[in-house]
């Protein structure tokens, strides 16, 4: 079994791990749970189920570090009995009904850096969004602790900020009967 990684508590408790390997699909999949149900080798498991057959396998990275793609995240989602529902970006984030909302889970580019050298490439990372106590917190894990945005209007600002800095992408975590009655979305 893989080590732990690295959870650093705030003063409200909130469940945070910190960037291991290329295992932000992982960490956003605890983070925005609030605890650790997932682990480098239930992402590998997955990524056989979804491919049993293939010798490189499509939902992870090939040097065997991670980089897990949206479908081991949603095939992770659904074997607790929740889902995830893509954010159409065309919509306002005001019909977003964050009440409904277990958590989000943004895809976003990410400068590649070797030391100090930044280099002209762009990954994709994972980041989880969640309220805790009331609060939303920023779970990316590669923060060195929770960054608080506040109530609803504070996460919408962060999701507005990030939406406009194009290619994000944005997975609402909901339960199953959420997503079945279509009630992340305010209809008024």
């Amino acid at each position: 079994m893989s080590q732990a990684p690295e959870a650093r508590p705030c003063p409200t408790s909130v469940y945070h791990e910190r960037q291991r390997l290329e295992l932000c699909a992982v960490h956003a999949l605890n983070n925005v749970l609030q605890q650790r149900l997932f682990s480098q080798e239930a992402a590998d498991e997955i990524c056989k189920r979804l491919a049993p057959d293939s010798r490189l396998n499509p939902h992870r990275s090939l040097l065997g570090t991670g980089n897990y793609d949206v479908n081991v995240i949603m095939a992770a989602l659904q074997g607790l009995g929740l889902a995830a529902v893509w954010w159409d970006r065309r919509r306002s984030l005001s019909q977003l009904a964050l009440p409904q909302v277990l958590g989000l889970i943004l895809n976003l580019p990410s400068p590649v850096s070797l030391g100090l050298l930044s280099l002209p490439l762009r990954r994709r990372h994972w980041v989880a969004l969640r309220q805790v106590d009331g609060v939303y917190y920023n779970l990316d894990s590669k923060l060195r602790a929770p960054e608080a945005l506040g109530d609803e209007d504070g996460v919408r600002a962060f999701l507005e900020a990030a939406l406009a800095q194009g290619l994000c992408e944005v997975l609402l975590v909901v339960t199953k009967e959420v997503e079945e009655t279509g009630c992340w979305l305010r209809t008024d």
